[in-house]
């Protein structure tokens, strides 16, 4: 419903609202940018003593904060012969690491780039022998940069299949354990080929949970699915699998990595901590609400405004100038044909419900600075933002219905762009009242 706009409405105070948010915005990602995970991790006895005495060290980086993690880790080693591979997302890497292959490829649909890095990860595993370390050092999105698919299943398969338990309703749990059984790489899969060498590894995490065999669909982690499931799912999904998809659906993923020292590290919490302190730093009291938010985005969107309105109007515990902080990650449920991602959602259903709203600033940002197929990474808005939109001609409703959320933030400068950050911790969403 459209709101007559406070009298209280300040554009000096919505400025400063907006800039003291972009500080938050850059401390949060600065505060959790891989290479202090990575560095801390290594300093661990069982991986700092293990690598130390390995004969030939490779190292395998894998995600969108792939180049970061490995440039930590050629720093961390440095002194050492390091070989290896950087798989990463179009546009994430950095220049040239010495010792280093790189491969740029797709997320989150595999292409052939994507098999390419397979391959190549194989091939490297394969190399390692008695007596020599595999650094393997994990991010989000790993799953769909590296691929290797078992022999007679096409990348085409994989997606129609994809296509078929999105339909089904399958859930998260579900699609992966059959992505896992598809693989050749996913479900500790990777390790397992490395052996004899013993496997470092180091998982970024970008899970609800930090569950070790989800980060990147786990290629050196035990893996908690069946083969019994995978094939159950697959009849659910009423998709018309071949023999070669359902052999490989058949073949069980490996339940025990004796030769594994996994450390999981960075997570959703670090990032809501981050941006809590950033807050009170900026004089704004923090209260984190929770850093496991799963949910529809608009609905995450619309009830931190609405926690947001009461603590401005003085109608909860809460006394400016305060901060409320959501971490995790939520979900779209595509309604329409627009652009966008499930930050600018977030944060344009944070927007409407402000209407009018004075004194109060909400964003939502995903942080690896890619908020869906976008350039964004996410949204901010304050209480004049619908005003603006209307001025404009826009329609925010209609354009949130049509999941059209990039061009209305674009056309009302309320579009959070940051470029690959070089982490990928799930994201915040954050409202600041005064």
């Amino acid at each position: 419903m459209q709101r007559d706009p406070d009298p209280r409405m300040d554009p000096a105070t919505d400025a400063r609202l907006v800039s003291d948010m972009r500080q938050v915005v850059r401390r949060s990602v600065e505060a959790v940018l891989p290479e202090a995970a990575v560095r801390e991790a290594l300093a661990r006895e069982a991986f700092a003593q293990g690598l130390q005495k390995a004969r030939r060290v490779t190292l395998l980086s894998v995600g969108k904060a792939a180049w970061r993690m490995a440039k930590a880790a050629l720093e961390a080693l440095a002194g050492r012969e390091v070989q290896g591979l950087v798989v990463t997302k179009y546009g994430h890497a950095m220049g040239d690491l010495p010792g280093l292959e790189l491969i740029e490829s797709a997320h989150p649909v595999p292409d052939a780039n994507s098999l390419r890095a397979g391959a190549r990860a194989l091939e490297l595993a394969d190399a390692a022998g008695e007596g020599d370390a595999v650094l393997l050092l994990l991010s989000g999105g790993g799953s769909a940069l590296m691929e290797d698919l078992p022999a007679g299943v096409t990348l085409a398969q994989l997606a129609e299949l994809t296509r078929a338990l999105l339909a089904c309703g399958a859930d998260i749990r579900q699609i992966n354990a059959v992505r896992k059984h598809l693989s050749n790489v996913k479900g500790g899969r990777l390790a397992q080929r490395c052996a004899p060498a013993r496997v470092y590894c180091v998982a970024l995490s970008d899970v609800l949970g930090d569950a070790p065999d989800a980060i990147a669909s786990g290629p050196a982690a035990p893996d908690a699915s069946t083969s019994e499931e995978a094939l159950r799912v697959l009849a659910q999904s009423g998709y018309a699998a071949d023999g070669a998809m359902r052999a490989a659906l058949s073949r069980e993923t490996p339940k025990a990595l004796p030769g594994v020292e996994l450390a999981v590290t960075g997570s959703v919490r670090l990032l809501a901590q981050a941006a809590a302190q950033a807050c009170r730093d900026l004089g704004y009291a923090p209260l984190v609400l929770t850093a496991s938010m799963d949910c529809e985005a608009r609905e995450a969107g619309a009830l931190l405004a609405a926690m947001a309105r009461d603590a401005a109007a003085g109608a909860s515990s809460l006394r400016p100038p305060c901060a409320l902080i959501l971490g995790g990650e939520t979900v779209v449920h595509l309604r329409g044909h627009g652009r966008g991602g499930r930050n600018q959602e977030l944060a344009a259903a944070a927007g409407l419900a402000l209407d009018g709203v004075p004194g109060v600033c909400v964003c939502s940002l995903g942080s690896d600075g890619t908020d869906g197929p976008t350039d964004a990474a996410g949204g901010i808005v304050t209480g004049a933002w619908a005003a603006r939109c209307r001025a404009a001609g826009l329609d925010p409703r209609a354009h949130l219905d049509d999941n059209d959320t990039y061009p209305l933030l674009a056309r009302t400068d309320a579009l959070l762009v940051t470029g690959p950050t070089g982490t990928n911790v799930n994201d915040v969403a954050v409202a600041l009242i005064r």
